[in-house]
């Protein structure tokens, strides 16, 4: 695997008197909002110190495949939008539904596959994107042109493509590990798979889908 990352849009103006913002330019779903900082809650070892889980930890911190998840308040359009931070239960909601990552809604879908939109990496291996783990929501037609202008690295060079296999294959997320003092701590950043002996130690924020059957279409 390769690495190289239901709604209208939100909206950004002047905060109102309950501290919400006025429609002006539009925030895509995905985007964080400094309202929702992220909740701290103590990584801890399990009980058997096979990998790790909260402290406080429910069924719902936990996909179905058993991944621990980061906790991420939702509370789009409380405070400032974020530009350029995605929110990790947001990403992992538009990727398993495939959903466009700017407003929200099912993302274009046809005949030739679904549509996404990604920073143009063609130099990077012959056959690019084929085999790259994408951490990024697909689009729909109609958001394309905002997505592209709403993101920095966009505007530096972006492709189209259409993609007709693109399975659910890991998470991209935080690897923990054992300190001396034998208590969890964080390692590094990772892209793995969900069969990785590691996932019982990664604390994942987003999921990843692998591009496997795509065209370009710009």
């Amino acid at each position: 695997m390769r690495t190289t990352a239901s709604t209208p849009p939100l909206s950004i103006g002047r905060a109102d008197n309950r501290g919400r913002y006025v429609s002006r330019l539009p925030v895509p779903y995905v985007t964080a909002w400094s309202a929702e900082e992220v909740d701290s809650s103590a990584v801890v070892l399990l009980p058997d110190g096979q990998g790790i889980g909260y402290r406080d930890e429910t069924p719902l911190d936990r996909d179905e495949r058993g991944v621990l998840l980061k906790r991420t308040p939702d509370a789009p359009n409380r405070g400032k939008p974020e530009f350029g931070v995605v929110h990790a239960a947001r990403q992992r909601h538009a990727m398993s539904h495939l959903l466009c990552q700017v407003c929200g809604n099912p993302a274009d879908t046809d005949e030739g596959g679904t549509l996404w939109l990604l920073q143009d990496h063609r130099a990077d291996w012959s056959g690019w994107p084929v085999g790259m783990a994408c951490t990024e929501p697909p689009v729909c037609e109609e958001c394309t042109a905002l997505a592209a202008r709403s993101c920095p690295a966009l505007r530096r060079g972006h492709v189209l493509l259409r993609v007709r296999s693109a399975p659910l294959v890991g998470v991209r997320g935080t690897l923990w590990g054992r300190s001396p003092l034998g208590v969890p701590r964080a390692v590094d950043t990772i892209t793995t798979t969900f069969e990785d002996p590691l996932i019982p130690w990664v604390l994942a924020f987003y999921l990843v889908r692998q591009l496997r059957q795509a065209t370009l279409i710009t």
